[in-house]
């Protein structure tokens, strides 16, 4: 299994926004970066055949945008073990459920998405795999996803994969 581990975009400030904070959009920047990021992924030639997403709003919207450029005849499916609060324990113990050669992408929320990179690399729940808004990283899980057993194949912040879905525009005009 390949497991895309994916932040939300950049959303509404909580002190800006009134209502719940599960329903705290993307901002217009928010939105313009997730895009560029997922011609970045696009540019990468990937293949997702799931995309789970946390049920708040800004997780929502950043998997809807992937999903559009990405791989849009993937069904997105909500997933609790991507809520904030979440463990990587829960989420790991989800993804075994399913296909060993699935390619996941799973959109959410830090601390939860390093804890899990660390979860999935070295057997510790560490803070170890910081991931900025946006930013995306890639695991490989041989079988299933059990702690430690996982090998990284890239950590990118989201102004890297903007640039790769800018190159590779370039190179598409030559």
């Amino acid at each position: 299994m390949d497991c895309l581990l994916m932040r939300h975009g950049i959303a509404v400030e909580t002190a800006e926004w009134s209502d719940l904070d599960d329903t705290r959009p993307l901002t217009d920047p928010g939105r313009k970066k997730v895009r560029q990021v997922a011609k970045g992924l696009a540019a990468m030639e990937l293949a997702p055949t799931h995309i789970f997403t946390s049920p708040l709003a800004r997780a929502r919207e950043t998997a809807t945008i992937v999903n559009a450029i990405l791989c849009p005849s993937v069904t997105i499916s909500l997933c609790k073990a991507l809520e904030p609060g979440s463990t990587p324990q829960f989420l790991a113990t989800f993804l075994r459920t399913l296909p060993d050669r699935s390619v996941v992408l799973c959109v959410g929320h830090e601390p939860l998405l390093g804890a899990m990179g660390g979860y999935l690399l070295s057997g510790q729940a560490s803070q170890n795999y910081p991931m900025k808004k946006a930013g995306v990283g890639m695991i490989h899980l041989p079988g299933s996803a059990r702690a430690g057993e996982g090998r990284l194949h890239w950590w990118c912040t989201p102004t890297q994969l903007r640039a790769l879905g800018q190159a590779k525009k370039g190179n598409d005009t030559d």
